[in-house]
């Protein structure tokens, strides 16, 4: 297999863990990662189980893999040919995210080789989500990128980002962005946001809250460093740490209780969400898990009705802000191991294992 040249954005060993995790197909033929404990290199999509992180390197090309004494895996074959499609559907994600307008179904079918039918039933295969999903995710991407880093209006933001109108965007705005967009553009800008930080088990957990409900529960090992990811999620808005008699501490109790005996306290504090429609209906999924059990990705997407979206369903608890309330550490893959956990999988360990004990 010749080597290709990596993308930026495939060249750090973050972002290349990140594609294996995902098992993302726009990161084919970018980079191969070996396995140091079995002596075996495979590609970023390789379905076997995860290894863990500190037995990973990773390489630009099978030659310099294998010069490096690594195996080509049996599962994955990465010294064959990329599997039926990949290449085309992989050129088709570029296309719907470079494309200064939507590209239609035809256009994209035409392209590829493959009749509509084929090509969305082969799109949603690989990718997770329809053609239709994915560009309405790219574009919801862009806006937010426009509205955070340029202070043109939000119109022209929108019309630049490839909607058709600003009412169909304006529709579900508060949904993508959790504000309006003009408080969204400013870096949510004079919202009053307070905050509490508290020691737990799980080392410090930051809650945030706007008017509009929890904002954040984040998990670290430093509260300082949680305090400074709050303001740079929001930089412009009036963070301030709560007074300890506020109403918000009661809130924070709350969480803490819940964190500390989920299967004997209840979780019924409103929440400030952020996300796309996709991800919400994922996170509403997730809320529906009893404490105690799990659920794994390929559960939870056939339980939207859409069984291939395991990869969009795994992609959607990475991007949850809100740690226990939205209980993406009950989520597990299919052979049951852990995967990945946005405050780290050890956390993960220690939540379920509490739970189900009963804590």
């Amino acid at each position: 297999m010749p080597p290709q040249t990596s993308t930026p954005e495939w060249t750090t060993p973050e972002a290349r863990w990140t594609a294996v995790l995902d098992r993302n197909p726009s990161a084919e033929g970018h980079f191969f990662y070996a396995v140091t404990t079995t002596g075996i290199f495979c590609r970023p999509t390789c379905s076997s189980r995860r290894p863990r992180p500190e037995n990973v390197r990773f390489f630009a090309d099978v030659a310099t893999a294998q010069a490096a004494g690594f195996r080509p895996c049996q599962r994955c074959q990465p010294t064959a040919a990329e599997p039926p499609h990949t290449a085309a559907i992989r050129r088709a994600c570029a296309h719907i995210t470079h494309a200064e307008q939507e590209p239609t179904l035809a256009e994209l079918a035409a392209e590829a080789g493959l009749s509509h039918y084929h090509f969305q039933r082969v799109f949603k295969k690989v990718v997770g989500v329809s053609p239709k999903q994915y560009a309405l995710q790219q574009r919801a991407a862009r806006v937010r990128q426009q509205l955070q880093e340029t202070a043109a209006p939000i119109t022209e933001a929108v019309y630049e980002a490839g909607f058709g109108s600003s009412s169909g965007f304006y529709g579900q705005a508060t949904a993508v962005l959790g504000m309006k967009p003009t408080t969204y553009q400013n870096g949510a800008q004079d919202m009053p946001i307070q905050f509490a930080t508290r020691p737990c088990y799980l080392g410090w957990v930051l809650v945030a809250a706007t008017p509009h409900g929890i904002c954040a529960i984040d998990l670290g090992d430093d509260p300082a460093a949680l305090v400074a990811a709050l303001h740079g999620r929001f930089p412009h808005a009036h963070i301030l740490a709560a007074a300890a008699s506020a109403p918000f501490s009661a809130q924070v109790a709350e969480i803490l209780t819940f964190l500390e005996a989920p299967q004997q306290a209840s979780f019924n504090l409103p929440l400030d969400i952020q996300g796309t429609a996709f991800q919400r209906r994922v996170w509403q999924a997730l809320q529906a898990i009893p404490a105690g059990q799990t659920a794994s990705y390929g559960q939870i997407a056939a339980q939207l009705g859409q069984p291939r979206a395991m990869r969009a369903v795994a992609q959607a608890c990475a991007a949850n802000r809100l740690a226990v309330a939205i209980p993406c550490h009950r989520v597990v893959r299919g052979d049951g191991s852990l995967g990945g956990y946005r405050w780290g999988v050890a956390r993960k360990a220690l939540l379920l294992a509490r739970e189900q004990a009963g804590g």
